[in-house]
């Protein structure tokens, strides 16, 4: 069985259903970063995600680091590859430093497009919404771009069904490009997309790119409940403290689920934890972020594996309602036991 490629939501441009997010939460070196881009490529992954935000450090200092890290390591590839990028979160504190103002795109699109030495971006995402009144300048200023052949499709993040829905309400009226895609959370330990996003895009053909697939890495089977996370994790370190709320009830439930399926049929935990996530056809892409060579290795993986339907209702019925929103707290219906 070979990678599938499919369309990317309303688009015509064909992605895999796995791509690379490059946040790298766990990753510091640019070196073994272009590494982790290479072996994504070789496995089959043509689309990478990234944001103008995206760095190697905490701090704004490093802030588009990910973007230089992609723009070297597609040197010579670039033609086939689907890029990514994003605008909205700060970047600084001046008082045009963030947001969805005809003037902050404008100018950070040209800041990306230099750390990714390229002449376009193919998906320019918002990476989050502001206030709503900014929807007619905000997707105007895409509009422009498009023309410009600074961007090619254009995608939101962060945003619920009903807004995405006033946003091609918006894009029809102005007659602009409507958006292909949204990006949002989804996973076994988050299924709050669900509700009203997985509807929306039955309905509207709009993609859905699943980030935290992998509930930020509680399903990649480095973290045990009777072990202490290493310091060299994300949760034994930027996190520490508030693993041991995900550790019991109904979400350590999930994570021991994904381990007994993983351990039936063969594979890893990010091998079944993302192939749940891509067995929805609402999903068109989920997104790794994964942060080394074996981990893209072995996610990747996912991309020919087809669960058993026995071990999908399993994981199913473990997860239903499931509703972690990842920053170490829970809510009661989450920790039931």
């Amino acid at each position: 069985m070979g990678i599938e490629y499919v369309n990317f939501g309303t688009a015509g441009v064909k992605v895999s259903r796995m791509a690379l997010g490059l946040g790298f939460r766990g990753q510091f070196d640019r070196g073994e970063a272009e590494k982790v881009i290479h072996a994504a490529l070789d496995a089959g992954i043509n689309l990478i995600d990234c944001a103008n935000v995206y760095g190697f450090m905490d701090d704004r200092q490093n802030i588009g680091s990910s973007e230089q890290v992609l723009g070297k390591a597609l040197k010579g590839r670039r033609d086939d590859v689907v890029i990514t990028s994003k605008v909205f979160s700060p970047i600084g504190d001046g008082p045009n430093d963030q947001g969805v103002s005809r003037f902050h795109i404008m100018r950070e699109v040209e800041r990306s497009l230099k750390r990714l030495d390229t002449d376009h971006i193919d998906v320019y995402i918002f990476h989050g919404v502001d206030d709503m009144a900014l929807f007619d300048e905000q997707f105007r200023t895409m509009e422009t771009l498009i023309q410009q052949g600074k961007i090619r499709y254009v995608g939101v993040s962060n945003f619920q069904a009903w807004q995405v829905m006033q946003a091609l309400h918006v894009q029809k009226r102005i007659n602009a490009q409507p958006l292909i895609a949204v990006q949002n959370p989804y996973s076994l330990m988050n299924r709050t997309q669900e509700d009203e996003l997985f509807p929306m895009v039955r309905e509207t053909g709009v993609g859905v790119m699943a980030y935290s697939p992998l509930g930020v890495g509680l399903l990649s089977g480095v973290y045990r409940p009777d072990e202490v996370p290493d310091e060299s994790t994300l949760w034994g370190s930027r996190r520490k403290g508030k693993i041991a709320a995900y550790m019991r009830g109904r979400a350590a439930r999930v994570i021991a689920a994904v381990g007994e399926v993983a351990d039936d049929i063969g594979v890893s935990m990010p091998q079944v934890a993302m192939a749940w996530v891509m067995s929805h056809r609402e999903i068109t892409v989920a997104l790794s972020g994964a942060d080394s060579v074996e981990q893209i290795t072995d996610v990747s993986g996912a991309l020919e594996l087809t669960l058993p339907a026995e071990a999908i209702a399993t994981l199913n019925e473990v997860s239903h309602g499931m509703r972690a929103v990842l920053d170490g707290e829970l809510s009661d219906t989450e920790d039931m036991e």
